[in-house]
């Protein structure tokens, strides 16, 4: 059976469970990338099967649900939070129409191409702008410092895919990752810039990520304690709910985790103010006239 780079494939050994997409092959050998989820994983040309137009479109639009429900919980949740800036005051409630907002520029680093262009269509989606750059996990720490020292962001994503083996080792050895050490050696080269977690923000890692060596880094947020796979957008969620909080409040973990697919099992972190800064008055862009 032959097989080709771009196919979405399952594997027989794991009963078919996730959905793949064959990255590249060598030999008898291909390296998969999860279709939803940021794994990668090994595999032998004769574990993989290819997969039915139906079976494919029941899993695509399963997906599709599961996001759009993650998306609704999101939209309720940003809407509690703007009717609580525009109406709340010192002592009560009062209507504070005519304020301006700076929004929080978002850097998105990403080691998969797709992902990267799914999770850009989402931050638009969620009304933030992003600048999304593609860059292969183990070249990360050598591209991050120019990329932070043009962009000034206020929010990082490091992501990419990840994977945990046990044939490599046990879970407290970095050597068992395919990546945490990349994802880990970046966030010290951002903290090293800026050490101060609630003026840069950082999220970082994938699936099965090694999240102790992240947050000792010096990540804000991170995958993933239980060593589980994460959904390929989760990141966004994280940072958009960093993006859209007041800088004067916090955001408890729990409260900046329960919009993502993932939840506490694949993610985690510390507490972190928010970064979004608000002013008055408003003043709309002069009309030239004619």
């Amino acid at each position: 059976m032959s097989f080709s780079i771009g196919e979405r494939v399952t594997r027989k050994s794991y009963n078919h469970d996730l959905l793949f997409r064959i990255a590249s092959i060598t030999g008898d050998t291909a390296i998969l990338h999860g279709e939803d989820i940021r794994l990668a994983a090994d595999a032998s040309l004769d574990d993989l099967v290819h997969i039915k137009e139906t079976d494919l479109a029941k899993r695509k639009q399963k997906g599709k649900e599961q996001e759009e429900l993650s998306y609704r919980l999101f939209r309720q949740d940003y809407q509690l939070m703007k009717e609580k800036r525009e109406y709340q005051s010192g002592d009560g409630y009062q209507h504070t129409a005519g304020f301006f907002q700076l929004p929080a520029r978002v850097l998105h680093v990403d080691g998969d191409r797709t992902y990267l262009r799914k999770c850009t269509e989402l931050y638009n989606r969620v009304g933030l702008q992003v600048n999304g750059v593609h860059v292969h996990e183990k070249e990360m720490p050598h591209e991050i410092g120019s990329l932070v020292d043009r962009i000034q962001p206020n929010i990082i994503v490091i992501t990419g895919h990840d994977a945990f083996s046990r044939n490599k080792g046990q879970k407290n050895d970095l050597r068992a990752y395919r990546h945490s050490r990349y994802f880990a050696e970046t966030v010290e080269v951002i903290r090293q810039k800026n050490p101060r977690l609630d003026e840069l923000v950082i999220f970082a890692g994938a699936c099965q990520s090694h999240f102790e060596s992240l947050i000792r880094a010096g990540a804000n947020f991170a995958s993933s304690p239980s060593r589980i796979n994460i959904h390929a957008l989760d990141p966004v969620y994280i940072a958009a709910k960093i993006a859209y909080t007041p800088f004067m409040e916090k955001i408890s973990v729990w409260d900046a985790l329960r919009n993502t697919l993932t939840g506490e099992k694949g993610m985690g972190g510390v507490e972190t103010r928010g970064l979004l800064r608000t002013g008055m008055p408003y003043i709309p862009e002069e009309d030239d006239g004619d």
